[in-house]
């Protein structure tokens, strides 16, 4: 048989050192031939790898955090000189100063361990079980309660009264004072100017709670 003119060629099998996984047949196996095998030393940098990760990452954001609120520092609190409530406004506001006496409008929200119990952003109309974000009303220095007694209001939400908005805490009525509208102010309300020895929804008796408040709307004692 002619030769074809091309050099020939030998294949020789590497021998693999006996510590290599074998076939039960008796051929050894190379570790990177099997599907989804690791060789030891990217097992290992893998390994340092995750370990190194977890000691470096940050821990988990707080409920909060998560939710987006601000989270106030306790030593950034001021203490109002009145009733010695701690406040903390969150943002300033440019409008009209709420005084003594003046006719205010706000959204207020307590909040007790991370949980909205008591909002005016649900007050319940009077006919259904429809919430509507409904301002809560009252004359800054007064005592609670009174405001409530205003007539049935009629808006584009249904029927709606001041007995049907969420109570809000005593402290609300003091520590307006000095907002400006649009501003947002965050309480440490303690249990004597809050809901007492009877809480209210989530918050349990005896139990101080934060209470944020933002200033809608000012109407002076000269204008009324």
């Amino acid at each position: 048989m002619a030769s074809s003119g091309l050099p020939s060629r030998t294949f020789h099998r590497r021998r693999l050192p006996s510590s290599a996984p074998s076939h039960p047949s008796g051929e050894t196996c190379v570790p990177f031939c099997l599907p989804g095998a690791v060789s030891r030393r990217r097992a290992a940098v893998q390994l340092l790898s995750a370990g190194f990760l977890t000691a470096v990452s940050p821990p988990p954001p707080s409920l909060a955090a998560r939710r987006g609120r601000i989270v106030v520092p306790p030593e950034d609190y001021v203490t109002a000189p009145a009733d010695g409530l701690k406040y903390y406004d969150l943002v300033e506001g440019k409008g009209p100063t709420a005084e003594k006496g003046s006719s205010v409008q706000v959204h207020f929200d307590c909040i007790y361990r991370g949980i909205t119990a008591v909002s005016s952003r649900e007050s319940k109309l009077l006919a259904g079980n429809r919430s509507i974000a409904q301002p809560y009303e009252f004359i800054v220095g007064s005592l609670p309660g009174k405001e409530r007694k205003r007539d049935f209001a009629d808006n584009a939400n249904g029927l709606y009264s001041a007995q049907a908005a969420p109570k809000p805490p005593a402290a609300m009525y003091t520590i307006t004072e000095g907002m400006k509208v649009g501003g947002k102010r965050r309480v440490i309300v303690p249990p004597e100017l809050g809901y007492g020895k009877r809480g209210m929804s989530e918050i349990p008796p005896d139990a101080p709670f934060e209470l944020d408040i933002e200033l809608l709307e000012v109407v002076s004692p000269a204008e009324k």
